[in-house]
């Protein structure tokens, strides 16, 4: 990590879990973490709130190293306490990190009213017991919740105790805001609600957070985050712009939670003139470059919408005229759109009206030909 000093700062290895990642995050910077399952967006927020320790790296925030271990630093050290330097080890527990994470289950004390609940950061880092309670009131109120100030989290709804625990995250007053799928657990009348409280306490033009965001939602993403980092497989496969990301993804999660086809490979010059990428399975999608084409042999990727796939039984002649990509794949999953039916056949889709899927026989097994015109698929480098 070199540059500036970042909010936020992390370069870290888990091996056992196969995780390589190198981040940063600036001052009042909201980033959204996109993935798969699996693809350690968690372990990652564990490991900046000190709940999971890496085999090798660090993590400072605001240049003080939270935790530095392996060639992270330089070796002897402290083994605990605060860490400071540029090298050696080092080790901030949970509680001293200024950090502040929030769940998909609100995890509130069950003993403990809203009021205390709140209060109880506060409290914990010395306030007196009528000044944490003064700051719990302010931050119920922020949250439309001051009426229910008494009640404890088994009288709460499910969207306001996740309301009260976002109150809570806020009191303690963090230097870094840990979101790890905070809505995920919220029905869909509650969630909209709660992500616009969300989003007017973390773009606060008075008081800006620094935050990281996982979630699986599109609508997360472009509502609450300024930039967006896609991790696959323990490493960051992408980044960008939250807009930028989502409407022109190079890696196939992003375009899938887009609503895009993606494909990524190598762009290879064709004898007539044209372009396609080719993949490591040898599928070659003909498209047109967007500013600057890749070099011949570069990595790229194509992006498409399957509104412009049109859907042919296999087996039959590709069609005729202008330059497109025929692609013979298998359908594995027919999606209601409204009026549309979104045909998925692997990694790929296309959107067909209910009238072709019955034409067409389309069903999960059915053995089809996907086409789509060259001049529908946007080619960027990688």
């Amino acid at each position: 990590m070199t540059g500036a000093v970042s909010a936020l700062a992390v370069d870290v290895r888990v091996r056992a879990r196969d995780l390589d990642v190198d981040l940063e995050v600036a001052d009042g910077e909201v980033v959204a973490l996109l993935g798969p399952n699996g693809a350690g967006k968690s372990t990652l927020l564990d490991l900046v709130a000190g709940l999971l320790r890496p085999d090798d790296g660090e993590v400072l925030l605001d240049g003080a190293p939270l935790v530095r271990v392996g060639s992270g630093g330089t070796g002897g050290g402290t083994g605990g306490g605060t860490g400071g330097g540029s090298g050696g080890t080092a080790w901030v527990p949970p509680h001293r990190r200024r950090t502040a994470m929030l769940a998909q289950q609100p995890l509130l004390f069950p003993h403990l009213d809203a009021r205390d609940n709140v209060a109880f950061g506060p409290r914990a880092a010395g306030a007196p017991r009528r000044t944490a309670r003064t700051t719990a009131d302010a931050w119920l109120a922020r949250v439309g919740l001051a009426d229910l100030a008494h009640r404890r989290p088994a009288q709460l709804s499910g969207g306001q105790a996740q309301r009260v625990a976002i109150a809570r995250a806020l009191a303690a007053d963090p230097r870094l805001l840990l979101l790890d799928e905070p809505l995920a657990a919220l029905d869909a009348e509650t969630a909209p609600a709660v992500r616009q409280l969300l989003r007017e306490v973390l773009r606060d033009p008075a008081a800006p957070r620094t935050a990281v965001v996982v979630t699986h939602d599109v609508l997360d993403a472009l509502l609450l985050a300024d930039r967006v980092v896609v991790v696959e497989h323990g490493r960051v496969v992408e980044e960008g712009p939250a807009a930028a990301v989502l409407t022109r993804p190079r890696s196939a999660f992003a375009a899938r939670i887009a609503g895009l086809d993606a494909l990524r490979g190598t762009w290879r010059l064709q004898p007539d003139g044209s372009g396609a990428v080719v993949d490591a399975a040898g599928r070659a999608v003909v498209g047109t470059p967007e500013g600057t084409a890749p070099a011949d042999g570069a990595a790229a990727v194509a992006v498409w919408r399957p509104s412009a796939v049109a859907v042919h039984p296999g087996g039959v002649p590709s069609p005729a005229g202008s330059p497109r990509t025929v692609l013979d794949v298998v359908v594995t999953e027919l999606e209601p759109l409204g009026d549309r039916v979104r045909v998925r056949a692997g990694d790929l889709a296309a959107d067909v009206t209910a009238a072709a899927v019955a034409d067409l026989g389309l069903a999960p097994g059915a053995a089809v030909r996907f086409a789509v015109k060259a001049t529908e698929v946007a080619v960027h480098p990688v």
